[in-house]
């Protein structure tokens, strides 16, 4: 069986360590950066490599927002799970469709949880749309 390669996007260490056990134990093959450039890079440059994104919403003056958005120019329907401790209430006017928003703390389940449910809808990287 192949591993499902998660990209994940946080400029914390204990944070970027608990995303990557928790996805680990179920199966996923985790890569984390701490800059939403560095996911960039990665994504132009992997190919299809990843299949879905878990990101922090603010990474010091960085918001993700423009992360996501962009990773959606380059894979319309990319999975993508948004985690924020503060950012919350602001998640309808800036969120990203076809998005999951976590709010710190979350438990390792409801990790795994939002990034299957994602990875379960709609067509993914991988999967050419079907034909006409």
């Amino acid at each position: 069986m192949d591993t499902i390669d998660i990209l994940i996007v946080d400029d914390e260490h204990l944070v970027h360590s608990f995303i990557s056990g928790a996805l680990s134990e179920a199966g996923f093959a985790p890569f984390g950066v701490s800059s939403g450039d560095e996911a960039l890079s990665l994504l132009r440059d992997s190919g299809d490599k990843y299949r879905a994104l878990v990101t922090d919403v603010n990474l010091g003056a960085n918001t993700m927002d423009g992360l996501a958005r962009r990773v959606r120019e380059m894979h319309p329907d990319f999975p993508i799970v948004y985690m924020t401790g503060a950012s919350a209430e602001q998640w309808t006017a800036n969120g990203v469709p076809n998005s999951i928003l976590l709010t710190k703390p979350f438990a390792p389940a409801q990790l795994v949880t939002a990034v299957s449910q994602l990875l379960n809808v709609g067509t993914s990287p991988l999967c050419p749309k079907d034909s006409p």
